[in-house]
């Protein structure tokens, strides 16, 4: 069975209308929500700059339907969060009504989400999450539906994370951009504890500059203020922050990050921000902290904390560099940063354990669905870095080979004779530093050559040139 939820068709409920004439930039709108005429007001802007009568079309039953089939959406029957998505999704024909009238009546109250903590990558600590239910999700994504347009159009255009149609390699474009213009003294900033610590008064008031209806900021009110439910400990409220897993927390952090993206870009420096993750790229030491005191000024006023020692400035001329969204920026060179490439030997060890079964075609087959999304996103490191992984991921499935064949130990000696290279890409099995090179080829050339040539009062920024 396909996990893909198809559309539904409720009893009564018509279809919402399909093929809209929009501005090719809000085509990812909801169409149900987002006519030509409320679009039309959006470019033009509402009198009064705020908007309100919003929560009908929160509980519209199109809304809500189409909210339902985007949380599911993704979702794989296998696990059981996905199995719950799409459960709810076959029950929509009753549920929904049930669900609208509460929202309609204002008696809709969220559950408290589950508190969950997972590993976080290069440390021994965990990382709180937080699990919705799946019915205040299909309530968030409606909400979301009807709010994210409001707000995307007031956003800044150096703010990338967690909003349509952009996305982590258009930041690292713009990185990438700013460097070879000779901007290498960065401001390397980290808020501590962001989502967690957002003040939800200033959040709403945030809200409230640009939506005025009273059960809408009720209805995101009760989200904040929702709590959590952890195993062993019970309810816990949550007084400050936006959990997060839930589907209305990147955007309501984006919403509180706005004014701080425009006080950069007006103050003149080139901030380059994803969700909570930002730097500030300048041309020389002075201008940096500049930007810092800016900064440092503003989180004060926005109840926030600049990590004491994640937070510095840079020359990334020199060496020690920055990380930025999984990759490592030092002299001239990008490559994937350290925990990047620590997470991926990990999903490759999960995949080639020893005692792994299966036939060795299968277990490539399973690789490289790891190294097709891994090297998508990494394929502009440093060329150096690929070939040694190639030789890790071939020894690891050499020692499976081995202890097939009563041997103990890692694949060493005549191992490397007995399976040699050609037979696993004979198997299919992707190389990382053949791909590579076939991407550079894809690049254009010239400009390369021309970058590399002669001497430079800087370094050329490259895209992985070795």
């Amino acid at each position: 069975m396909s996990d893909t939820p198809k559309q539904l068709n409720l009893p009564g409920v018509p279809e919402a209308k399909q093929g809209r004439e929009v501005p090719e930039k809000w085509g990812w709108t909801e169409a149900s929500v987002w006519n030509e005429r409320m679009l039309a007001t959006l470019e033009r802007g509402i009198k009064g700059g705020k908007w309100f009568s919003l929560i009908d079309k929160v509980w519209k039953t199109e809304n809500l339907q189409s909210a339902a089939v985007k949380v599911a959406k993704g979702k794989s029957r296998k696990k059981p969060d996905g199995r719950k998505c799409h459960e709810y999704l076959e029950r929509c024909p009753k549920r929904l009504p049930e669900l609208q009238e509460l929202l309609k009546t204002n008696q809709y109250q969220p559950q408290p989400v589950q508190r969950v903590w997972i590993e976080k990558p290069g440390s021994t600590e965990l990382r709180p999450l937080g699990v919705p239910q799946v019915e205040d999700r299909v309530v968030q994504m409606a909400l979301r539906n009807v709010l994210e347009p409001i707000f995307e159009h007031t956003f800044a255009e150096r703010s990338y994370g967690f909003r349509p149609r952009r996305g982590a390699k258009d930041a690292l474009r713009q990185i990438q951009k700013l460097l070879n213009a000779g901007k290498h003294w960065v401001v390397d900033a980290d808020i501590k504890g962001y989502f967690d610590n957002i003040p939800q008064d200033k959040l709403l008031q945030a809200v409230e500059q640009h939506v005025s209806d009273g059960k809408v900021l009720e209805l995101l009110q009760r989200f904040l203020k929702q709590g959590v439910m952890e195993s062993g400990k019970g309810w816990s409220p949550t007084d400050s922050g936006t959990p997060q897993g839930a589907i209305i927390s990147p955007m309501l952090a984006n919403i509180y990050l706005n004014p701080l993206d425009h006080l950069m870009a007006g103050s003149g420096y080139e901030m380059v921000r994803y969700a909570d993750d930002f730097v500030i790229l300048c041309a020389n030491r002075e201008e940096a902290e500049a930007a810092m005191g800016q900064i440092r000024a503003w989180m004060d006023g926005a109840g926030l904390t600049l990590h004491p020692t994640k937070t510095r400035i840079v020359d990334a001329t020199q060496r020690g560099g920055f990380d930025f969204l999984g990759y490592h920026f030092e002299r001239g060179y990008r490559w994937p940063r350290k925990k990047s490439l620590d997470k991926f030997k990990d999903a490759i060890r999960a995949k080639t354990l020893r005692l792994r079964s299966g036939s060795m075609r299968e277990i490539t087959e399973d690789i490289n669905r790891t190294l097709r999304g891994w090297f998508a996103y990494f394929k502009h490191g440093l060329r150096n870095i690929y070939p040694p992984l190639d030789s890790w991921i071939r020894q690891r499935l050499r020692t499976i080979l081995r202890r097939r064949h009563k041997g103990t130990g890692r694949a060493r000696g005549r191992d490397h004779q007995r399976w040699p290279n050609v037979y696993f890409a004979e198997l299919g099995l992707i190389s990382l530093a053949t791909a590579r090179a076939e991407a550079s080829q894809l690049r254009t050339g010239t400009t390369k050559r021309k970058a590399g040539c002669g001497k430079s009062a800087r370094p050329v920024w490259r895209e992985g040139r070795g």
